[in-house]
């Protein structure tokens, strides 16, 4: 991976790699996917980005968490949706300038997708906390999870079935609607427990949509 050398709305220079996925209540596949609206009408979930390698200015990132509880009704991708809330929890092994360096990115402060997305979905921020997030992503992609204990868990294991050859991932290519912009490859999951008791969010169930994408995002020109 190159390191970019744009800069940003902070006017500092940043660039994160890494790995997200999430798990939520919609049918497989989430319609989110192809930009549609959720399969009940609404949707609730759990959203966890893994920084394998980033900066902001002199500020290293890697190896780093984000996870976000999110909710909302209709549909995002055509600007239809209502009630969007959303609580952030960020690494508690950041230390003081590598959390203002998550939320300035995270927080769309920094410019590039993630300004770009929170101006699409525009949630209601509900909290935020800093804790303890563990994440585990297999190399092979065949299982994703992530927990905050007592308060989150989101695992999820890859779609498979009798014609799916075998290590072979189920993916989508060119998604209508990629929460980690454009260019990405979705791969498919069923989520085997999803979790989560945080900042007004209930919830608990298993069998739902999980995809994974991996992001790779820099500061703007």
């Amino acid at each position: 991976m190159t390191e970019q050398v744009t800069t940003g709305g902070t006017g500092t220079r940043w660039h994160l790699a890494g790995d997200w996925f999430d798990v939520c209540k919609c049918a497989i596949p989430c319609p989110c996917t192809f930009a549609q609206e959720p399969t009940y009408g609404d949707c609730e979930g759990v959203l966890v980005w893994h920084i394998r390698e980033g900066s902001f200015g002199d500020v290293r990132l890697d190896d780093l968490n984000v996870l976000m509880l999110g909710s909302f009704v209709g549909n995002p991708w055509a600007g239809t949706h209502t009630e969007p809330f959303a609580a952030i929890f960020l690494d508690e092994r950041a230390d003081e300038q590598q959390r203002g360096a998550l939320g300035a990115i995270f927080g769309g402060e920094a410019g590039g997708w993630p300004a770009e997305f929170g101006a699409m979905f525009h949630p209601e921020m509900r909290g935020m906390d800093i804790a303890p997030i563990h994440v585990e992503i297999d190399e092979d992609l065949a299982t994703w999870r992530a927990e905050i204990p007592g308060r989150v868990t989101a695992t999820a294991e890859a779609l498979t079935g009798p014609t799916t050859p075998d290590g072979a991932r189920v993916q989508v290519h060119n998604a209508p609607g990629a929460e980690v912009g454009p260019g990405q490859v979705a791969t498919w999951g069923r989520a085997t427990a999803d979790r989560a008791d945080a900042f007004g969010f209930s919830w608990e169930r298993s069998g739902k949509s999980s995809k994974y994408f991996p992001f790779d995002w820099s500061s703007p020109d």
